[in-house]
Parts: structure tokens; sequence; C-alpha cells
């Protein structure tokens, strides 16, 4: 056999060299650290749902309906996983459309990366499997629609909800997801900027939930009779697991464990302690007793504030947002719901669509070149109004056409007798509580 040659030995090394830099350029190394921080905050937000939405909305309705609530968020994240599974995940992170994607990624279609065979692959952040992608974006389509229960809690039919919000994920969710997160015209075109979800996942079902709770009407009774939440104890033990699971939320949408993903931990903390502090000093200053929903509400409303801000402000910006969040949704559940008489059950609109749009504008003025290369000031602004108007307004009237087309077929609401006895019962044949 004839011997190697030098020459020949050395081209053998380039050759091969180039072979190896090729794989690893198309099938990059799987990073650890990033990996296992990811698969955490997944973790973390499905936890925000499940329990965590489910018992503080739970706690906060009538015991006749606590189950319903419970039965509700189960649906939706089943039926969410399903769709994101078939199609959501294709028309939110595939395709470069300016309002949505396309069908090249259904069925999870390329998730292992070239000819399906390599499950490191990763596409959509560095050194991260894209399995782990779109599992962490799959909880962020459960959690938005769950929130719109808030506002009509208690007094839908369950067929109509999970219609309702298989329609809603197609019109609204799927392409604000594409439009802010997948290259699309808000966060490309316009350069609205919206770090986890003030613009896709607050203000889309807030507005939503708004104009649903509206065209569904009043419960039996509102205004009559009280309606206070049976449980704040599960209410309590709710707002703490979305504390907690938030920290996915925001710190997770870092895409990796890092300084930024630090950042958006602490401006996460901040932000939730002190709009739970301020909204419930400024119920001791107006009622003379701060309250546990008080503290609840604020809370939450302080975690929807820094959404969009957290991976963009410093801790004096998580400040201000705190105490932002503390105050606006503060008058907009206490007093103008009072004051416009609509009966937005457990506050989504004052929380969410309030707090995500107080949220989207303070990122617009208090961004720090220094956290991630943003600079806020009056150009920036005017890009989040602009982002503001079209969530708004998309939402608004895909809401209304979706919910006008399922009261003129299956219909909307349960009997009144239904109503009067409870959806636990008599939509789940089940009972919370056994007396």
């Amino acid at each position: 056999m004839k011997k190697l040659t030098f020459a020949t030995a050395s081209a053998t090394a380039v050759l091969l060299g180039t072979v190896v830099h090729v794989f690893a350029e198309e099938t990059p190394a799987i990073n650890s650290g990033d990996t296992a921080w990811m698969l955490t905050s997944t973790a973390l937000v499905l936890f925000m749902t499940l329990p965590g939405l489910a018992l503080f909305y739970g706690g906060l309705v009538r015991k006749k309906n606590v189950l319903s609530v419970l039965a509700q968020c189960l649906g939706i994240a089943g039926l969410a996983t399903l769709m994101w599974w078939a199609f959501g995940y294709s028309l939110s992170f595939s395709g470069d459309g300016k309002f949505i994607g396309d069908l090249g990624a259904v069925f999870f279609k390329g998730l292992y990366g070239p000819e399906g065979k390599d499950i490191s692959f990763s596409s959509k952040l560095a050194g991260i499997p894209d399995t782990a992608f779109a599992m962490f974006q799959l909880t962020f389509a459960i959690i938005t629609p769950a929130l719109i229960i808030g506002a009509i809690a208690e007094r839908m039919k369950y067929t109509a909800i999970m219609t309702f919000v298989a329609g809603w994920l197609i019109l609204v969710y799927f392409p604000f997801a594409h439009m802010v997160w997948g290259g699309g015209y808000i966060g490309g075109t316009l350069g609205a900027i919206d770090f986890a979800g003030g613009l896709v996942v607050h203000m889309s079902s807030g507005y939503s939930a708004l104009v649903l709770a509206l065209i569904l009407g009043p419960r039996l009774g509102y205004g009559k009779e009280p309606m206070t939440p049976h449980s704040m104890v599960l209410c309590m033990i709710g707002t703490s697991i979305l504390w907690v699971g938030w920290y996915g939320f925001n710190a997770g949408s870092a895409g990796a464990a890092n300084g930024l993903a630090a950042n958006a931990f602490m401006t996460t903390t901040l932000a939730a302690a002190i709009g739970g502090f301020v909204w419930a000093f400024l119920e001791f200053l107006t009622k003379k007793q701060p309250s546990v929903l008080g503290f609840c509400s604020g809370i939450v409303a302080g975690l929807v504030v820094i959404t969009p801000a957290a991976g963009f402000v410093n801790a004096t910006g998580a400040i201000i947002c705190g105490i932002a969040a503390g105050t606006i949704p503060y008058f907009a559940v206490v007093t103008l719901k009072r004051k416009l008489g609509y009966d937005d059950a457990l506050d989504t609109f004052g929380v969410h669509a309030v707090g995500g749009t107080v949220g989207t504008l303070l990122t617009g003025l208090l961004a720090v070149e220094t956290v991630n290369g943003q600079t806020g000031g009056a150009a920036l602004l005017m890009k989040q109004m602009g982002s503001i108007a079209i969530v708004v307004i998309w939402s608004v009237v895909a809401t209304a056409i979706l919910a006008y087309a399922i009261k003129g077929t299956i219909g909307l609401r349960p009997t009144d007798d239904v109503e009067r006895q409870g959806l636990d019962i008599n939509e789940h044949g089940e009972e919370g509580y056994v007396d």
C-alpha cells in the first residue's frame, strides 16, 4: 500500500477540518447551562397557569363557580398545546411575513435540525435546542388566553369559551407573537420593543377581555347583590405562585443564563414588591384597611407593568414601574370600572390591559442603553405608541367579530337557572366544596 505523504496528510487534515467546521455550523453545540435555564423557565411559566392563575382566579369567584375556572385553565392548556404543535408555532415563528408567519413548521417540522436528524439543532436561540424554545413559547400561548377568563368569569358557557379561545389564538395571539417576536412588523419594521409580553400577552388579552365582557353582559345580580371572593387564601397562594413563575416569564425571555436574565430577575422583583405595597398603601389612605386582595392585585399589576420593560430598564426604572403599577391600575379598577359600570369580574382589563399599556409606554421612556442597547426617549416612545395602537385596534376588532359569531351560533351564556345555580355542578357535574 502506498505510503501517505506529508502533503496528502495535510490536505486530508484540512478537508476533515472543513467538514467538521461545516457540520458544527449546521448543528451548533448545545449550551447546557443556557438550556437548563430555559427548561426551568418553561416549567415556571407553565406553573403560572397551572396552578397559579387557576388558584388566583378560582379564589376570586364565588364557591359555586370555582371548578369552572379550574376546568377552563385546564382545557385551554390542552387546546393551546394541540394548536401550537399543529400550526401555531409555525404561524408565530416561521416565515418572514409582516403580520403572520407561514406553514413551514407545521407539526413541528424542522424542529430537529437538518433533515430531522439532530435534536441539538438551534436556529432560534444560540446553543439552545429548538425543542426547548418551542416549549417555552408554548407556555406563553397557554397563559395568554387564560387571562381573558378573568373578565367573563361565572357567566360564559364552557363550549363557548373553548370555541372563542381557538379562534382568538388564530386571529390575535399567533399574529402578535409573529409581529413582535417572530420578525414581523411591530418588532421589525416599526422597531417597537417588548421584552416578555406587554403587547403580546397583557394588552392583547386585556383589551380582548373587555370587549368580550361587554358583549357578554354583566353577571345576573351584578351591582345588586354581593359577589365577593370566596377564598382569599386561594387567591394569595395563586398570587405567590404567579410571582415565582414570573421569573421564568421575564428572566427566561433573556434566552440564556446571563446578565440580561439577572437584570430581568431583579427588575421583576422590585416592580412586583413595590406595586403590591403601593396598592395596599392607597387602600390604607382611602379605606384605612390595606386588604390582602389589594396586596395581591398590586403585585400582579407590578408584574404586568414590568413585563415589557424587564430587560430594558435598570433598578431605578423598575421602581418607577412599580409605583405606576400600584397607582394607575388601582384607579382603573377602583374608580373607572365603577363609573363606567362594566362587569370585568376579576379585573383583567384594569390590571392587564391598563398595566400592559403603562408598561409599554414606560419602556419607551425608561430604557437604558447599558442594559440592552436601547435608549428611552421621544423616538422610542413614538414607536411604542404605534405598537399600542395596532394591538388595541386589532384585538378589539378581532374579538368583536369572533364573539358575535359565537353568540349568533352556539351562544355565549348559559341559561339564567344554570348561572344562578353555578357553573360547577351544571357544566362539570362536580362541586368544589361538599358541605
